[in-house]
C-alpha cells in the first residue's frame, strides 16, 4: 500500500509568494526516485500570523520513502532550505500515513 509524506509550514503573512517561488524553483529531482508517484503543494487557510501550507508525496511504500531520505536527491532538493528560516512561523512538521484503504478511478 502507498505511503504519504507530509510536511506542514506555517508561512508568516506576506512570504506566501517567496516561499511557492521556493518550491516552484527546487530542482526536486523526485521523477528520478524509484517509487515515487506523486507530489502536491497545498495551500491552506490564513492564520492570525501565517497561511498554513502542505507538502504532500505519494510514495509506492515506507521504504520508498526512507529510502529517498537517505539519498543523495533528497540532499540536493534541501540544500539551503534552513536559509529561508524567515519565511516560517516555526519549524515544519512531519506527518507519514501508512495508506490502509484507497479508492482510485477505473
Amino acid at each position: 500500500m502507498p505511503f504519504i509524506a507530509m510536511n506542514r509550514f506555517r508561512v508568516a503573512l506576506g512570504n506566501e509568494a517567496e516561499f511557492e517561488q521556493v518550491w516552484a524553483s527546487r530542482d526536486s529531482r523526485l521523477r528520478e526516485v524509484p517509487g515515487f508517484v506523486a507530489f502536491h503543494l497545498l495551500r491552506g487557510p490564513a492564520a492570525e500570523d501565517h497561511v498554513l501550507y502542505a507538502s504532500h508525496t505519494t510514495w509506492r511504500s515506507r521504504e520508498d520513502f526512507e529510502n529517498w531520505t537517505r539519498s543523495e536527491a533528497f540532499r540536493a532538493a534541501h540544500r539551503g532550505a534552513g536559509e529561508r528560516k524567515p519565511l516560517y512561523v516555526g519549524p515544519p512538521q512531519f506527518e507519514g500515513f501508512e495508506s490502509v484503504q484507497s479508492l482510485l478511478p477505473e
